[in-house]
């Protein structure tokens, strides 16, 4: 077991030993709220797996739900980029496929777990209005792009962007198998050519 050093405020953006710390508490925060849930999450289970002492855990997050929240926090659209290559259809084949991995993560299996708990906590509310907005204003910057090119037809680019995502997160909820490159591909000509045929008509 590890610590960080002497009892002191974290600092805003701590680096060296204490942001390796910090970082794998937060990320055994999230593996333990996947695995049992916000009411299962005990503090001396966080410290046990992210190997430091218990101490550091509540010398940095004295409150449970901040802890909760920055756990969940640390999980936005990073883990699932976007790259403009020119082919929106092969882009978002990419980014769904990468999207279906990080949901599948533990941090992305919190981060359903807490979705129904969060509509009574207005804090991880916040937090997880914020990790979608991240996550989906990435591909709505990017739909507006194509819309730009010509890629696409005129249409409204948040509706699009939930109409991509949404079924990733369903097929992950289910768990009946892995979500393929396959899935995404029919996802994403689906839904792009029900947009581009509604156009025309």
């Amino acid at each position: 077991m590890d610590e960080e050093g002497p009892a002191r405020e974290p600092a805003r953006r701590p680096g060296g030993r204490t942001a390796r710390v910090r970082r794998r508490i937060l990320e055994a925060a999230a593996e333990l709220i996947a695995r049992d849930g916000i009411g299962g999450l005990r503090y001396d289970q966080v410290a046990e797996l992210a190997e430091v002492n218990k101490t550091s855990v509540y010398r940095n997050w004295p409150d449970r739900n901040a802890l909760i929240a920055d756990a969940l926090a640390t999980f936005g659209a990073d883990v699932a980029p976007l790259h403009d290559s020119g082919d929106i259809d092969a882009d978002l084949v990419d980014f769904l496929e990468a999207l279906a991995a990080a949901t599948a993560s533990p941090q992305g299996r919190a981060l359903l777990t807490v979705v129904a708990s969060a509509r009574e906590n207005p804090e991880l509310r916040a937090v997880v209005d914020e990790v979608y907005e991240r996550r989906l204003g990435t591909l709505d910057d990017r739909l507006k792009i194509a819309i730009e090119r010509g890629e696409l037809p005129p249409v409204e680019t948040s509706f699009v962007a939930e109409m991509l995502a949404g079924p990733v997160q369903l097929f992950v909820t289910r768990g009946a198998r892995t979500f393929t490159r396959a899935d995404a591909a029919r996802v994403t000509g689906v839904v792009l050519a029900g947009i581009r045929a509604t156009h025309r008509t």
